[in-house]
């Protein structure tokens, strides 16, 4: 995780799920570096190859580092939900943004 990045308290994720959630982040920015790497020297046409795959890969991590944002919502928004219809309001909000990016 990037030093230059203050962890904020808020209500939207705990500090822990949001320190989780830039590590993994941080993980993928690798990946994606890496990924520059292979396209800049790529040579032969197997290196094609090792590009596509490791681009497969970094869409995976991002993909479960959404994942990994929206289950954290849940139980944080679930857990501070002052009632029983704050809490409904909040599950459909992030069913809905699952709706709209999956």
């Amino acid at each position: 995780m990037p030093d230059s990045l203050k962890i904020v308290e808020g209500r939207a994720l705990t500090a822990q799920q949001k320190k989780d959630l830039l590590n993994r982040l941080a993980r993928v920015e690798g990946q994606l570096r890496g990924i520059q790497k292979l396209v800049a020297l790529a040579d032969a046409p197997g290196d094609v190859d090792a590009v596509a795959q490791q681009m497969a890969a970094a869409r995976k991590a991002l993909d479960r580092s959404f994942v990994q944002l929206l289950a954290g919502s849940i139980v944080t928004h679930t857990e501070q939900a002052a009632d029983v219809e704050e809490a409904k309001q909040s599950a459909q909000h992030l069913a809905a943004l699952l709706d709209k990016f999956v």
